[in-house]
């Protein structure tokens, strides 16, 4: 027996039959943190020969050098110790909940005449801070409801009393456009302004209905004295606080606050959803995402995850329901697995939100993978040509003629591993005679870049050549006479062995036929060669639709042109009658065109 396993073996043996934590260590430090309601029989179950573990928890197992346990009273104190620990820790084997938000918060300042603004920083212990909220948006839509029921300052200078009494201050534009009282210049009480601001610590807390019922003895009392305008105000602020009350997705008014929390999951991942219910109404809403390391039950997940999330968003509720049966999990807080009522009705609720930020996320997860299968290719393509930078631009020729006729050239490019179109190009050549792909590459490589340069328009990472040495020697010629050889790298692509040339260099290259960067450079190559070949196969079409009615003397191109507008094809305008012919190229023109093909039948 290894000294490992006497080690364990004898700790194994002293192991309390008591709720508490064990912590396992491989070499150097602690690599999983757990709890358990027994001790001994929780982590016996680790090492018993006969037990059907997962492959994830037998590799775990092989790397537990040494272990520990902590004894507590209580399985809650065992899962509260388990989230302290685990947080400290950060064992590789243990769920982590990472998020790297600053979340937002609203901030109710401690001083004479408060402010109320949205920050992400919580330094003053003096001020009063609501929140977390999950989303800017929710936040903003606080602050508005806030703005358009109060008339709070939003000047930043410190006033008190004393400063008002001196005249240091001077009503600013929120005054004159109503948005604020002018408390600077004792035109609002600082009494009566505190009283909106403990209407606006209610809203913030989520207590609409002490407002609401603020807002309905203000429109009495104004009633009752007769003071309809005032009393006209004040219902119109209820009307819109039950309006923004009602957009809060309200569950039912009589539930007293509780949190919920939803659970699904895969083989790999699980997705919690979080409700914050506050009177009867949904203030608060998150969706996180957890990596399984040791395919942990959704239970053992949420169990942990619920800390987490309560401490981010400061809740306090004293019940929690869940899609799943939790043991209690804090002293003075029951748990609950709601099976009919509203109480289900939130909780189905909250498990769609889950489902439907599973499908997000995997959405995601999914083009991260097309991006990653994209970039991939262009790494490999750039490791296999020893290129500096990402070719992320690549430009491929190729020239094509039959026996010297109707010479031309082609360019397409590819952006990001894929063909873009609108960048393709078409060349004649123009000073060549004959049969020379050598001299055509020269001019086109010559002509595409002079353009470039000029119009100042962005130069490729990398330029593909159709063809072997002589090909790849021209267009390093064209690219040396315009100054940026050298600056841009270039190959050539041999058709027979698929060999890569590089300037200068007379042994080619090979690249694996399985490689992802080779079939890259041959989509490329495939591509101009069809794009050139679609070229000079148009050009020729429209060479020998014309060749015989050039032959016709006394008909000029004008006349050409009309008769194929009128007829398209060589074979209509040869069968069709005099008066046809007339009619498209007037009496002289239609007689010579008839006798012409007439003679010739």
């Amino acid at each position: 027996m290894s000294a490992k396993s006497e080690i364990i073996k004898d700790k194994l043996s002293r192991l309390p039959k008591s709720p508490g934590v064990y912590k396992f260590y491989d070499a150097e430090k602690i690599i999983y943190i757990g709890k358990a309601k027994i001790l001994r029989n929780r982590v016996s179950s680790y090492f018993n020969q006969s037990a059907q573990h997962s492959r994830k928890t037998k590799k775990l197992v092989s790397e537990i050098r040494d272990l520990e346990f902590v004894v507590v009273n209580t399985e809650f104190d065992a899962l509260l110790l388990e989230s302290n620990l685990i947080k400290t820790h950060q064992p590789k084997y243990n769920i982590l909940l990472k998020d790297d938000k600053s979340y937002p918060f609203i901030c109710v300042t401690n001083e004479p005449f408060p402010r109320v603004f949205a920050t992400r920083q919580t330094r003053k212990a003096t001020d009063r801070y609501f929140g977390p909220y999950a989303g800017v948006r929710n936040m903003n839509n606080v602050l508005l409801l806030v703005k358009k029921l109060y008339t709070v300052r939003s000047c930043t200078f410190f006033m008190d009393n004393e400063t008002v009494a001196d005249g240091k201050h001077k009503v600013c534009l929120e005054y004159h456009i109503k948005n604020c009282q002018g408390p600077c210049e004792a035109l609002q009480s600082e009494e009566d302004y505190n009283r909106d601001i403990e209407q606006v610590i209610h809203i913030l807390k989520g207590n609409l209905g002490e407002v609401k019922t603020y807002f309905k003895d203000k429109m009495q009392l104004a009633v009752s004295e007769l003071d309809f305008e005032v009393a006209q105000v004040f219902k119109e602020k209820l009307e819109r606080l039950e309006s923004y009350q009602a957009k809060s997705l309200v569950a039912n008014p009589n539930i007293s606050d509780l949190d919920c929390f939803s659970i699904i999951s895969d083989e790999d991942y699980a997705y919690i959803n979080f409700l914050k219910i506050v009177n009867g109404s949904i203030t608060q809403t998150h969706s996180v995402e957890v990596k399984k390391k040791l395919e942990e039950a959704d239970e053992d997940i949420l169990a942990q995850i619920i800390f987490d999330l309560r401490e981010r968003f400061n809740s306090h509720a004293k019940r929690i329901i869940s899609n799943v049966e939790l043991p209690q999990l804090m002293e003075g807080v029951e748990s609950h697995f709601p099976k009919i009522g509203d109480l289900r009705k939130i909780v189905e609720l909250s498990l769609r939100n889950a489902m439907f930020y599973k499908k997000e996320r995997l959405s995601t997860k999914v083009d991260q993978q097309v991006n990653r299968s994209k970039n991939y290719t262009l790494l490999q393509l750039k490791a296999d040509l020893n290129l500096q930078d990402l070719p992320r631009h690549i430009e491929c020729f190729d020239n094509s003629n039959i026996q010297g006729t109707n010479p031309v050239a082609s360019m397409v490019c590819f952006k990001d591993g894929k063909p873009s179109k609108k960048d393709y190009r078409k060349y004649h050549i123009k000073t060549v005679i004959g049969p020379d792909d050598f001299k055509s590459m020269n001019e086109v490589v010559h002509r595409r870049y002079k353009r470039l340069i000029e119009e100042g328009s962005a130069l490729p990472n990398l330029i593909v050549i159709d063809g072997g040495k002589g090909q790849l020697s021209s267009a390093c010629d064209a690219l040396k006479g315009l100054g940026i050889y050298g600056k841009i790298p270039i190959v050539g692509i041999a058709k027979r062995l698929e060999e890569i040339y590089y300037p200068e260099d007379s042994i080619p290259i090979h690249i694996s036929k399985k490689s992802r960067s080779l079939v890259l450079l041959q989509q490329c190559r495939d591509e101009a060669h069809r794009f050139a070949i679609n070229f000079h196969r148009n050009l020729r079409s429209a060479g020998s639709l014309t060749s015989e009615l050039d032959e016709i003397s006394g008909v000029g191109e004008k006349t050409v042109n009309t008769l194929l507008s009128d007829f398209r094809t060589v074979a209509k305008i040869k069968t069709a009658s005099l008066e046809e012919l007339e009619n498209s190229i007037g009496k002289a023109k239609a007689k010579i065109v008839k006798t012409h093909f007439e003679g010739n039948n």
